[in-house]
C-alpha cells in the first residue's frame, strides 16, 4: 500500500489558478490528486497548510553554491549541503553549475555530480549540470576567472560530453571562433546552449540561436548591448533576447543585479512564459556578510560578501548573488509588480520547460513529481517536500 500525504486547508497554486482551501494528495513522490473537496486516506501523514500557499516547488536553473560550499569544491559534502540549504528556501530542484577552470578539475566535478545525484535524498534535487565558461568573451569575464578563459575547443568539449550524460546546459560566447560548430555539436547531444559573458552583435546571435542557442545567460550581466563600431551602431544581446520572441532568458533577482525598471522591462517584453528566475548563488547563500570565496576554495577568486551581494576585492563587479529563491518570487512581486501567480511560474513552470522537465516538474499537476512548497503571503517557507519526501518544515529544522 502507498503511502500517502495529505496536504489540506491550503491555497494551492495551480496551472489554472488558485485553489482555494484545497486538498493535495501525494503518493510514492508523485502528485497523486488535487481536489476542492475533502479526501479521506485512513493512515495519511496529514499537513494542515493552516491556509498558506501551497505551491509548485521553485527551480534554480543557474546555481554555484550556498551554505559555505560551491560545487566547484568538488566533495559530496559539499553538493549535498548545497541542495539542503537552498531546499531551505524552498528550492525543490536545482541545476550545479560550473565556473571557468583547467578541464581536469571540470571532469572531477562531473564524476562527484554522479555520487552525489545517487545520495541526494534531503535537499533539492539535481537535475542535471550547467557548465558556465570556459568559452567566454575576455572583455565580458565578470568574475570568471581570466586564467581559463578560451574559445571553443572540439577536442576539449568533445571529450567532457563525452564524460558525462549529465552535462544539459552549456553557456558560451557565440561570437567566438567555433562558437558556431560547438552549439551545433551540443544540439546533436540534446545539451541546451545558452549565451553568456558575451560581446556579440545582433547579426551574430541570429547565427547563434539557429543551431540552438536559445537561451541567454544571467540576462543583462556582461551582456552586450547596443555599441557603436567604426561611428556605425550595432544591437547587441539583450536586444537580440527582445527581438527574438521564443528566446528565453534568466534574471538574477536579488534586487541588486538589476534595478526594478529592468525587471519592469523584462517583464513587459519577454513575460513570464519566456523568463526564469535564478538565483546565480554562491557559496554565501544562506551564510554571514564577510570575506569569502567564489569557485573551489583550492583555485578560487576572493570576494567580499557585503550588501547583500558578492563582490570582488576592489568592489569593480559583482561575483555572483548570495540570493536564494523565495527572495527572488518576493523581489519580482514587489520591484516589478509582478502577480504572485506569474511570479511562481517564472520560479517553476518556465524554468521547468526551459530545461525540457516539464513532463514531470514545474507545475501541481497529477501525475507530476510531488516537489512543492509551502509559504505565507510574504514568501516565508514553511514546507518544502521533494519528491514527497519533507526535506524542511519551519517547525522542526
Amino acid at each position: 500500500m502507498s503511502n500517502y500525504i495529505k496536504i489540506f486547508n491550503g491555497n494551492i497554486i495551480t496551472p489554472n489558478g488558485v485553489l482555494n482551501d484545497g486538498v493535495l494528495l501525494i503518493a510514492d513522490g508523485k502528485i497523486a490528486e488535487i481536489s476542492a473537496k475533502n479526501i479521506e486516506i485512513a493512515n495519511a501523514i496529514e499537513i494542515d497548510a493552516q491556509g498558506k500557499y501551497v505551491s509548485p516547488g521553485f527551480i534554480d536553473m543557474h546555481v554555484h553554491g550556498g551554505g559555505g560550499h560551491d560545487f566547484m569544491d568538488n566533495t559530496l559534502e559539499a553538493f549535498l549541503t548545497i541542495a539542503k540549504t537552498h531546499a531551505k528556501y524552498g528550492t525543490t530542484a536545482l541545476m550545479p553549475t560550473t565556473l571557468s577552470c583547467e578541464k581536469e578539475d571540470l571532469l572531477t566535478t562531473l564524476a562527484i555530480y554522479e555520487q552525489a545525484d545517487k545520495l541526494n535524498t534531503e535537499g533539492a534535487d539535481f537535475v542535471g549540470i550547467h557548465i558556465e565558461g570556459p568559452y567566454f568573451a575576455m572583455s565580458q569575464k565578470g568574475a570568471q576567472d581570466p586564467r581559463y578563459i578560451r574559445n571553443p575547443d572540439p577536442a576539449e568539449y568533445k571529450e567532457i560530453l563525452a564524460a558525462s550524460k549529465h552535462i544539459k546546459r552549456w553557456s558560451a560566447a557565440p561570437e567566438l571562433p567555433g562558437t558556431i560548430e560547438f552549439g551545433q555539436f551540443l544540439k546533436q547531444n540534446n545539451v541546451l546552449a545558452a549565451i553568456a559573458h558575451t560581446d556579440a552583435i545582433y547579426e551574430e546571435v541570429v547565427k547563434a540561436y539557429e543551431v540552438g542557442f536559445t537561451h541567454a545567460t544571467h540576462f543583462y550581466s556582461c551582456m552586450s548591448g547596443v555599441s557603436r563600431r567604426n561611428a556605425f551602431r550595432y544591437a547587441g544581446v539583450i536586444e537580440s533576447a527582445y527581438l527574438m520572441d521564443d528566446m528565453t532568458v534568466e534574471i538574477i533577482v536579488d534586487g541588486i543585479h538589476l534595478p526594478a525598471p529592468l525587471l519592469k522591462l523584462i517583464y513587459k517584453i519577454k513575460g513570464a512564459e519566456h523568463t526564469a528566475l535564478i538565483t546565480d548563488a554562491m557559496r554565501g547563500a544562506g551564510m554571514p556578510e564577510g570575506p569569502s570565496k567564489l569557485g573551489s576554495y583550492k583555485d578560487g577568486l576572493d570576494v567580499i560578501i557585503e550588501d547583500g551581494v558578492a563582490k570582488l576585492p576592489d568592489r569593480t563587479a559583482f561575483a555572483g548573488s548570495v540570493a536564494t529563491a523565495d527572495r527572488l518570487v518576493r523581489n519580482m512581486m514587489a520591484l516589478a509588480y509582478v502577480p504572485l501567480l506569474d511570479a511562481v511560474k517564472m520560479a517553476s513552470a518556465t524554468p521547468a520547460k526551459i530545461l525540457n522537465i516539464q513532463d514531470r516538474k514545474g507545475e501541481l499537476v497529477k501525475g507530476k513529481d510531488a516537489d512543492i512548497v509551502i509559504f505565507d503571503e510574504k514568501i516565508n517557507i514553511e514546507t518544502t517536500i521533494v519528491k514527497g519526501n519533507v526535506v524542511y518544515s519551519k517547525d522542526k529544522f
